[in-house]
């Protein structure tokens, strides 16, 4: 194993492990304010550091299984722990891609995914999954909507700066995150 695969594991299972704590860490202290329909997710601000490295995507993944391992116990079933991680991962991967994409030094248009993928995913998860049958759109945009919105708060009031933080601090290199 190389020197820079090794790095690439240990900062993926670091960004996991960050992301399951802090997620199952604010259930435990302000229950339901992670894992419900209308949610605030502290942890979703460390989607930004796809932009900073690619072994965010599967420590933000598998950060994300974990914590949604607690949803699952609290009676939302397996669809969260799938659904959700996939919404994850896209985000991750599609924010990764954007990462050059900026506006006066943020990637807003990167910024906009977790919301996007989480809005659409989580929705649909929330409408065929959780709400009776059949399924109805003007529900599943309020849901949907919810979700986003939170998505986007999060995002955009701790993400913002820590990206902003990361770059003019030079983090992103003291922790030997490629750029």
């Amino acid at each position: 194993m190389t020197k820079k695969s090794t790095l690439y594991i240990v900062q993926g299972a670091i960004i996991a492990a960050l992301y399951a704590v802090l997620t199952v860490g604010q259930n435990l202290l302000l229950p339901g304010t992670a894992s419900m329909a209308v949610q605030f997710r502290v942890a979703e601000a460390l989607t930004v550091l796809a932009f900073f490295t690619p072994a965010a995507i599967p420590g933000l993944t598998i950060g994300c299984v974990i914590a949604n391992i607690s949803s699952v116990t609290a009676g939302f079933g397996f669809a969260d722990m799938i659904f959700g991680s996939i919404a994850t991962l896209l985000a991750a991967v599609t924010m990764r891609a954007l990462r050059n994409v900026c506006i006066k030094d943020i990637p807003f248009v990167g910024l906009l995914m977790p919301a996007v993928f989480n809005g659409i995913i989580i929705g649909l998860e929330l409408e065929f999954f959780v709400v009776a049958m059949p399924f109805d759109f003007s529900r599943f945009l309020i849901e949907g909507g919810c979700v986003a919105l939170g998505e986007l708060v999060v995002v955009f009031v701790l993400g913002i700066p820590l990206t902003l933080t990361m770059k003019k601090t030079n983090l992103a290199k003291k922790l030997k995150f490629e750029l």
